[in-house]
């Protein structure tokens, strides 16, 4: 059984490694045996850090999206490898015997760091191993049968939508995209 866990992050930059990842949410968005999807009746079940950062370099548009204090972050933020590691480990508990797979719109981007991280900075690795991950922008093209390059949030219909705001904090957008990957793996084109 697949257990969907919607990722969202905020960084100090374009890319792992150089720059530093400085807030991630992991919320638990349904699960699928093959069969039937479930989703959640309420997206309770949430893991959020925030990060020190693991660099000097950062990009000042990056953090004005974001509107996170790195300079509070560099004394006050978790460290990394304790981020990880209890991030695995909640993923773990909430997946019990089904095989966690990391959500994300799009999956590009929130992969590319959650990846690295984990495995840059978890001795148990990556919970969602190397390629257990679902892209919403790929399964919204299928689903409207459009080219992926007009399936962005901003031609999503109305019925597959969040009624939650987008507000750049992880925790907040890693809530409205379970919902709309929920709305979408539902959607049913009559």
């Amino acid at each position: 059984m697949d257990i969907y866990f919607s990722a969202d992050i905020e960084t100090d930059g374009s890319i792992p490694g150089p720059y530093s990842m400085l807030s991630f949410a992991l919320v638990y968005a349904g699960h699928f045996d093959g069969y039937k999807f479930v989703r959640p009746t309420e997206y309770n079940k949430t893991f959020y850090r925030e990060l020190s950062p693991i660099s000097d370099k950062f990009e000042a548009e990056a953090l004005s999206v974001n509107g996170l204090d790195r300079e509070y972050l560099i004394s006050n933020g978790t460290n990394p490898v304790d981020a990880m590691l209890d991030a695995y480990n909640w993923v773990q508990s909430q997946s019990q015997n089904g095989s966690p797979v990391f959500v994300a719109y799009p999956l590009s981007f929130d992969w590319s760091w959650m990846y690295w991280y984990f495995s840059n900075f978890c001795p148990k690795g990556s919970p969602f191993g190397h390629s257990r991950c679902y892209d919403i922008k790929t399964a919204l093209a299928v689903k409207l049968n459009n080219p992926v390059a007009f399936s962005g949030k901003s031609s999503l219909p109305a019925e597959m939508k969040s009624n939650k705001p987008h507000t750049h904090n992880a925790l907040d957008d890693a809530i409205e995209q379970a919902e709309i990957f929920a709305n979408i793996f539902e959607w049913k084109n009559n």
